[in-house]
């Protein structure tokens, strides 16, 4: 199965509500599907400077409920929320509450969480790859239960919920579409197994935002992410939607030399930084190109972009999106 282009945009620092909200007003305007942001807390200071992340101002859950208050049709969602932030419990609830407000418009986005100075700038235990992703596989059964009928009974290592209903119930049902994001074997194979939307990444194992992790994501690389991806799911792989990020979007004529200028900044030759799943950089004909050739390739067929590449990126949209 061949799934239709899906285009989403991602906002990090909005300079006022208002600016918030024409932003995700714009977004469906223009014809994207969703309207994310991230999940990180900490603003300005050492502690972020050495993660190499760049500053997000608001929080998500209250940011994408503002979005869904001005918007009507566009999905909303976090690429994606760290369980390790929020009491299971609490975050489920959230959730919940989200697609009850937006009716039905949540896309759910789950991650294990990665950035190392940022737990330890808030005093949050940062475990080991293997014990978050375990934490994290239980808040997914935890989600799944709740948002079907039934009293809970949930005392596992990592989430207790016991005596009690979840409410309310989402109006997206069974369950708003669940989005895992990550790069390495375990959290893909997880994803493969329990998203219904994978969302491609670096390998983040670093635990800092670096050249290290772009290098994990070149189109070689993201063949054998695909396949752990595969690995995990079995038969329901083409049920699987396959986002990924476009984070180095430049619209230009002059592809080739913009391509050339920036690669060495990543130790990638030009050729392999043009191929990157994460580059999408020329005019809007080899965009599109580009974006055709890795559906048939890797089966990518959701790709995001940054707000600040939303209007540019505007007639890829008109042109791919549903195609």
């Amino acid at each position: 199965m061949t799934n239709p282009f899906r285009f989403g945009v991602q906002a990090y620092a909005p300079a006022s509500a208002k600016e918030w909200r024409d932003l995700a007003k714009r977004a469906e305007s223009l014809g994207f599907s969703s309207f994310h942001l991230a999940d990180h807390v900490i603003g300005p200071g050492p502690a972020l400077s050495a993660t190499g992340h760049p500053v997000q101002t608001v929080a998500a859950i209250p940011a994408m409920a503002v979005a869904a208050e001005a918007t009507s049709t566009i999905k909303v969602g976090c690429r994606v929320l760290c369980v390790d932030y929020r009491n299971p419990v609490m975050l489920t609830k959230e959730l919940a509450t989200l697609d009850f407000f937006s009716e039905g418009r949540l896309e759910l986005g789950l991650g294990a969480g990665w950035l190392k100075n940022e737990y330890e700038a808030m005093g949050i235990p940062f475990d080991s790859a293997g014990v978050r992703l375990d934490r994290m596989e239980e808040v997914i059964a935890l989600i799944r239960a709740s948002f079907v009928d039934g009293e809970l009974n949930i005392d596992g290592k990592h989430v207790h919920a016991v005596g009690f209903e979840a409410v309310p119930k989402p109006v997206n049902k069974p369950c708003p579409p669940i989005m895992i994001g990550g790069g390495a074997k375990r959290v893909l194979g997880i994803a493969g197994r329990e998203a219904d939307i994978v969302s491609l990444n670096f390998n983040n194992s670093t635990g800092r935002l670096g050249p290290e992790g772009i290098g994990s994501s070149t189109a070689e690389l993201t063949d054998q992410k695909i396949q752990w991806i595969k690995d995990g799911a079995g038969s329901r792989f083409d049920q699987i939607e396959l986002e990924i990020a476009a984070y180095f979007t430049v619209v230009t004529p002059d592809g080739a030399e913009t391509r050339g200028k920036m690669a060495p900044m990543f130790g990638l030759t030009p050729e392999q930084f043009g191929e990157h799943p994460n580059v999408l950089i020329g005019s809007v004909d080899e965009i599109c190109d580009r974006i055709i050739e890795r559906r048939e390739r890797f089966g990518i067929s959701y790709v995001s972009f940054g707000s600040s590449v939303m209007e540019a990126v505007a007639p890829v949209v008109e042109r791919l999106a549903g195609k």
